[in-house]
Parts: C-alpha cells; sequence; structure tokens
C-alpha cells in the first residue's frame, strides 16, 4: 500500500515539475514582442528569444505585439470640398509600433484609431481646398496627413512613415465635365499649334521663294555679265585679228610697191566678183574704172614694142564706156614689171594716168575716205551707162565675154 502511495506522489510532483518548467519558459519570435502582467499589473517585455517567467504569477498577454511596419489600406471616404463638391478619397497607411507596451495599454484597438484619425484629417486637409488643387496636390496632402498622424500616434506607440492617396474620385458630373473641359483645351491647342505650323509652313515658303528668286536674278545678272564680258572680250579679239590682217595687208601691199597697171588689173578682176548673184539686177559701175581702163590701156599702148601680150582695144570717144571684155584683158604675167615702164621724164600723153599709186584707189584699199571708198554716185553713174543698154539690167550679165 506504501509503495503505490509513494508512486503516485512520485508521478504528481514530476508533472508538476514539468508544469512549472512549462510555465516558466517563454520563446518570442523575431520581430515580435510579450507583454508580461504580474498580478494584473505590467511587469515587463518580452523580447525576441528565450524568455523565463514565474509561473502562476506572470502572465504572458496573447497575442504577441507585431514590431513589422503594417500597411493598412482604408476604404475610399467621402470628402467635402472647399467648393462643395464631395469627392471619394481612398488612403493607404504605411505605420510600425515602436512601443509595444504604449500600443497596448494606450488604445485598445490602434488600427482603428489610426482609421478614425486619416478620415477626420483628411477631411480638414482637403476641406480647405477646391477641386481642381486637390487633384493637383496629392504631395501636399500626403505630407500633412503624415505630420498629422505622426503626432497624433506617437502616444500611442506607433510611427507614421508614409500615406498615401490611392484615389481621387469626383462625382460622375464633375468627371464628365472635366473631360469636356480638358478636350475642349486640348482642341484648342491643337488649333492654335496647327495655325502657327501653318504660319510658320507659309513664312519658311515665301522666304525660301524669295531667296530662290533672289539667287536666280543674281545669277542670271551675272551670267549675263559673263556674257556681255564674253561678247565683249571675242569682239574685242575679232576687231584686233582684223586690225592685225588688214595691216599685215595694207603692210604687205605698201612693201610690195605694186604700180597703176597691177592696181588697175585687179580692180579688173574683182568687177565679175561684185556682178556675181541671182539677186543682182542692176550693176552701178564706179567712176574709178574709166581711169582705171584709161592706165591699161595707156600702159599698153607705150610699151607695144617691148611686150608681146596683145594690145588692148582703143577705147571709145564716148563719154562713158562698157567695160572691155575680160578676155581682151592681158593676163598677169603679160604686163610688164615696173622695171619696163619708162621713167617720168619719157614723153608721155596727156591722156595717160601717172606712173605710179593712183591716189584714190590706194586710198580705198587703205580704207581712208576718197572717190572709190565712200563718194557718192556721180553724175554718170545715176543712169543708164552709154552703150550697155537699160538701167535696170546688169551689163556684165548682158555681155557674154564679162560673164
Amino acid at each position: 500500500m506504501s509503495t503505490l502511495v509513494l508512486t503516485i506522489l512520485l508521478v504528481v510532483f514530476v508533472a508538476l515539475v514539468v508544469l512549472v518548467v512549462t510555465r516558466s519558459v517563454r520563446i518570442v519570435p523575431q520581430a515580435r514582442a510579450g507583454i508580461v502582467e504580474r498580478f494584473g499589473r505590467y511587469h515587463r517585455t518580452l523580447f525576441p528569444g528565450l524568455n523565463m517567467v514565474t509561473p502562476l504569477v506572470d502572465r504572458v498577454l496573447v497575442p504577441l505585439v507585431d514590431m513589422r511596419e503594417r500597411v493598412v489600406s482604408f476604404p475610399p471616404q467621402p470628402v467635402i470640398t472647399r467648393d462643395n463638391l464631395v469627392v471619394h478619397i481612398d488612403t493607404v497607411i504605411y505605420f510600425q509600433v515602436t512601443d509595444p507596451k504604449s500600443a497596448t495599454y494606450e488604445i485598445a484597438d490602434y488600427i482603428v484609431g489610426v482609421e478614425q484619425l486619416t478620415v477626420t484629417t483628411l477631411r480638414n486637409v482637403v476641406g480647405g481646398m477646391d477641386l481642381e488643387t486637390t487633384l493637383t496636390s496629392r504631395d501636399q496632402i500626403n505630407t500633412e496627413l503624415r505630420h498629422v498622424l505622426d503626432d497624433a500616434t506617437g502616444k500611442w506607440g506607433l510611427r507614421v512613415s508614409r500615406v498615401e492617396l490611392r484615389a481621387i474620385d469626383p462625382p460622375p458630373s464633375i468627371q464628365d465635365s472635366m473631360e469636356k473641359q480638358m478636350r475642349a483645351d486640348r482642341d484648342k491647342r491643337a488649333a492654335i499649334l496647327t495655325a502657327e505650323g501653318s504660319k510658320q509652313g507659309a513664312i519658311l515658303t515665301a522666304e525660301g521663294e524669295r531667296q530662290a528668286a533672289v539667287l536666280k536674278a543674281r545669277g542670271e545678272a551675272e551670267a549675263v555679265v559673263l556674257r556681255a564680258e564674253a561678247d565683249a572680250k571675242a569682239q574685242a579679239a575679232r576687231a584686233r585679228g582684223q586690225a592685225e590682217a588688214i595691216t599685215t595687208v595694207f603692210r604687205a601691199i605698201h612693201e610690195g610697191n605694186p604700180d597703176q597697171p597691177l592696181l588697175a588689173y585687179q580692180y579688173m578682176q574683182m568687177l565679175p566678183q561684185i556682178a556675181q548673184g541671182d539677186a543682182n539686177k542692176v550693176w552701178i559701175v564706179p567712176s574709178e574704172i574709166g581711169k582705171a581702163l584709161e592706165g591699161i590701156g595707156g600702159l599698153l599702148g607705150g610699151n607695144s614694142d617691148r611686150a608681146s601680150a596683145p594690145s588692148l582695144p582703143s577705147l571709145p570717144t564716148e563719154p562713158a564706156v562698157s567695160p572691155p571684155p575680160l578676155s581682151a584683158v592681158p593676163p598677169l604675167s603679160a604686163v610688164p614689171p615696173p622695171s619696163a615702164v619708162p621713167p617720168p621724164s619719157a614723153p608721155r600723153s596727156e591722156f595717160d594716168p601717172p606712173v605710179g599709186r593712183h591716189a584714190d584707189l590706194e586710198g580705198w584699199l587703205a580704207g581712208r575716205g576718197g572717190a572709190v571708198h565712200d563718194g557718192t554716185v556721180g553724175d554718170g553713174e545715176g543712169g543708164p551707162v552709154p552703150g550697155t543698154g537699160d538701167a535696170g539690167s546688169s551689163p556684165f550679165n548682158d555681155d557674154s565675154s564679162l560673164v
């Protein structure tokens, strides 16, 4: 009997020891805190790790206080603005428990307290703003809310780190009006930008056309100047070439010292070329042809005993005669050289031309004014030449010997 009692007592003692140990050891997880009450009063705070309490005397409050930062979203709250418009604002609060004792004993439910404090503070802040300022001043509202909530929840052992307005919803009618206003404003801006673009485009186009016209006119002016300079240089070069050619011919003629018969003969050879052409209906015989023929006839008549060439036919006694046929004019080789011409002291006929250069013909060849070069038609040249027929027909065309 005594053995059974001892066994029961031993079992009871072991159970009491296990119960005491179980009630004395408390393990607190990380980011948690426990509140210990002794005989119903606050005794101490249990921090994360292994903690020992007195069983049957100390009591740990359940649940443990969460020390992590919490994010609490509150439903949209109706708020009246200064211009008497009701908007619904949805807020999000970021806070953290810094003092487990104050969060446990200073307020019964700090989540509800934060929510109500947020609503009242939000109404106070937004009530002093109009709708447009409320929609565009989110940062200002967030800052004011955070300061007010942080000051009010400090005695609760809380720290409000951030407040965000998640949505601000004005009434549907106000939303439609705002959309229309924004649409009209954007249409206005678009029309202004389009008009400014068209204006700038027209200005740029006009400036481009003006610059193009100026450049084109300047280019044409420079081209005209360059062409005029080129033409002037070309004309000057041609004039210099002609002057040099005339000078060379004139110098060659004077250096060759042609006599009167040679000049007369060359003059006679040029007459058929003057009469060439289908359009030549009238041929005006120059007044110098008589003197040229007289010179040739006098020379050949005076030197007939020394020249083997056939003599020229004697000139008629009429005032004006037709030129002899070219077949009767001796060739250039038959004309005696200048050395065969008798000296001036030899007896000559009063009708023979002077030996040497013919002044009028030489002036015509040199380009100076004279009877051959620029004299008017004589008394005998204004009408028909005697012995040549009608003045309307070319005498050389009618004479087969001169054609």
